[in-house]
């Protein structure tokens, strides 16, 4: 599983715990937020949000990590934009429901508030539970089969409730399109290799017109 990390700037140095929680499980990390406070140029919870949702609808990633102060702003900035199944995670059996029951594609975790001794351990336990269950798979097991009609419905309702991701990049504001497009690393992360969705590929060179180059040092990719 390919796993992108995205920090606002809020909780910028809450990055480097995040990344130490997630090493050793064989997933491919790619740190594509803030990594400590003060970093120039800084991105709010909505340009992570726009983020982790386009990396998501891109398919560069498989599954978003990401939060703010509370987790609650990043939370409802992600799902705005379709092909997005975000939990608000706290706990390790917020991370093992969200998985089991609802199979989601994101996570929003809560980095200022209430964050201190023994968070990190935290953050681990809930990354044990957030990834070695079978996602969507149900709980209680009697409730399988309509907790997986309801996901596949929530799925339908996401298409139904939002116009194309394409449509999305060139209505929104450049507030929200440029810094993240202009982020270090992350149109090298956009353009690694074809884009299947030729109208969001469009929309994406017209909103920012920067050549397309291959990943490089200043995306962070970690196999472990």
């Amino acid at each position: 599983m390919t796993i992108a990390i995205i920090n606002e700037t809020s909780a910028a140095d809450r990055n480097a715990d995040i990344i130490k929680a997630l090493e050793g499980r064989d997933h491919v990390l790619v740190n594509c937020g803030m990594k400590k406070n003060g970093e120039e140029p800084q991105l709010t919870y909505i340009q992570t949000g726009f983020l982790g949702a386009l990396l998501l609808n891109l398919r560069r990633v498989d599954f978003v990590v990401g939060g703010c102060g509370t987790g609650q702003g990043f939370l409802n900035a992600v799902v705005q934009y379709p092909n997005v199944v975000c939990g608000h995670i706290l706990t390790p059996l917020d991370a093992w429901l969200f998985t089991r029951i609802n199979g989601g594609n994101c996570a929003s975790l809560m980095l200022n508030q209430g964050y201190g001794w023994g968070s990190d351990i935290n953050l681990r336990l809930v990354f044990d539970h957030l990834f070695s269950e079978a996602r969507g798979d149900g709980f209680p097991e009697h409730r399988k089969a309509s907790q997986q009609r309801s996901a596949a419905l929530l799925s339908e309702a996401s298409q139904c409730a939002h116009r194309k991701m394409s449509e999305i990049v060139m209505s929104l504001p450049d507030e929200v399109v440029l810094p993240v497009l202009g982020f270090p690393g992350v149109r090298d992360l956009i353009f690694h290799g074809p884009i299947k969705d030729n109208e969001l590929k469009k929309a994406i060179e017209v909103r920012s017109p920067v050549p397309s180059i291959a990943v490089g040092a200043s995306t962070k990719e970690n196999s472990t």
